[in-house]
């Protein structure tokens, strides 16, 4: 499973913008959970042009060969035809890079045979959840903007894409494995302003991927760097997982399909978590010349909130080799503050952007920082191997 995070402060991508290293495409994981924060206007109506351009450019990035533009992407510029972006609403966006034609991810798709009294391993054929249909790629439709073919030739397909004014979360997945995948359900709480609107707060992607239960969920928590903000971004953890609530789809009440974070088997957290370094700019900067990176991550917010059991008990974290990823000056790799011009931009460096786990059987591989100069954060990115549980063929052998 490749994890990426990436706080694009509010921009929207040009079609010179490549994704590649950044996706680690030549490595090929199973599953991407990507997420582009934006941090948008959350007073006006929710413009999901950019998302549509995201899922162009990790489309491009991640089937490459069998890369087909989504219809109304008109090629313009050079003779091999430069990228466009479409002028299509997410939803027919999302719905053109799914992997095949009338197949509903979101519905349970247990067998009606396999009901048991009293079984947790099986559930009823159930309805359709509540979620709503621009956030599920596999919908019931004809054949799509781009009709079958399309969707016939992509190496990746999207399962999932969700957009909560500034917070956009997709997951994707190598097409001959989606068939594995049911119960996917999505969740979003707001931890904005009045504690509640979507510019700040959390997505969450529930599925059963063969026997084993996965959760992706994406977060911006509270900003600032004073005394005390690191309270406000814990409190919005706790809510985020008291509150989260995934609609229930199976009939049985003994199914095993959980409605809440921490009831899934493998939970992976990711977003700009805002948690900041508990030292002064100027001590800051001293380590940061040094590279003390162990000093540094003493000193972090998130590391110290953990050990005291304050927040995300029971979570793990890699460790941290790779310098503070925000705040960045603009097309620089100089932190904002360190000119005069950016003086009044200063901010202490810290690790704002972030990825944790829970659950067994989960493997990181990497931990690292990409240097795009996209926006004032570095994209961070995590691969880890995942074990899950499944049926073997004709048997009821796990």
């Amino acid at each position: 499973v490749f994890v990426a995070t990436w706080n694009v402060g509010g921009k929207s991508p040009d079609s010179k913008l490549n994704l590649d290293d950044i996706l680690q495409v030549r490595e090929e994981s199973d599953i991407y959970e990507i997420v582009p924060l934006n941090a948008g206007n959350v007073l006006v109506i929710e413009d999901n042009e950019p998302a549509v351009k995201w899922l162009t450019l990790i489309n491009r990035s991640l089937n490459k060969a069998n890369y087909v533009p989504l219809r109304g992407a008109r090629p313009v510029g050079s003779p091999e035809g430069s990228l466009v972006f479409p002028k299509i609403k997410l939803r027919k966006a999302s719905k053109a890079l799914r992997t095949e034609n009338k197949r509903k991810l979101k519905s349970c798709n247990c067998p009606i045979g396999l009901e048991r009294k009293n079984s947790k391993e099986f559930c009823f054929r159930c309805p359709q959840s509540q979620t709503n249909e621009n956030d599920i790629s596999s919908e019931d439709d004809e054949d799509g903007p781009n009709g079958p073919s399309s969707a016939n030739s992509i190496k990746y397909s999207l399962v999932a894409s969700k957009q909560m004014v500034g917070i956009f979360l997709t997951v994707w997945m190598r097409k001959e494995l989606v068939q594995y995948v049911s119960h996917l359900r999505i969740s979003c709480v707001g931890r904005g302003i009045l504690g509640c609107l979507g510019n700040k707060g959390c997505i969450s992607v529930s599925m059963l991927f063969h026997k084993t239960t996965l959760c992706f969920l994406c977060s911006h928590l509270a900003s600032g760097e004073k005394e005390g903000d690191e309270l406000r971004r814990n409190s919005d953890v706790i809510e985020i997982l008291r509150n989260t609530q995934f609609p229930r789809i199976c009939k049985t009440s003994n199914s095993r399909v959980p409605e809440k974070i921490l009831d899934h088997d493998r939970v992976i957290w990711l977003g700009d978590l805002n948690y900041r370094i508990a030292l002064s700019y100027s001590d800051t900067g001293k380590l940061l010349k040094e590279r003390a990176w162990d000093t540094l991550y003493n000193n972090d917010q998130l590391k110290i909130e953990r050990e005291a059991g304050r927040v995300f008990k029971g979570w793990k974290e890699g460790k941290i080799y790779f310098a503070p990823t925000y705040k960045y000056s603009l097309n620089s790799d100089i932190y904002a503050g360190e000119t005069v011009e950016t003086k009044n931009k200063r901010r202490t460096p810290a690790w704002c952007d972030r990825i944790l786990w829970r659950g067994s059987e989960i493997y990181q591989l990497s931990y690292e920082r990409k240097e795009s100069r996209f926006s004032d954060h570095r994209p961070v990115c995590a691969t880890f191997w995942v074990s899950v549980e499944a049926m073997e063929d004709g048997s009821k052998r796990r």
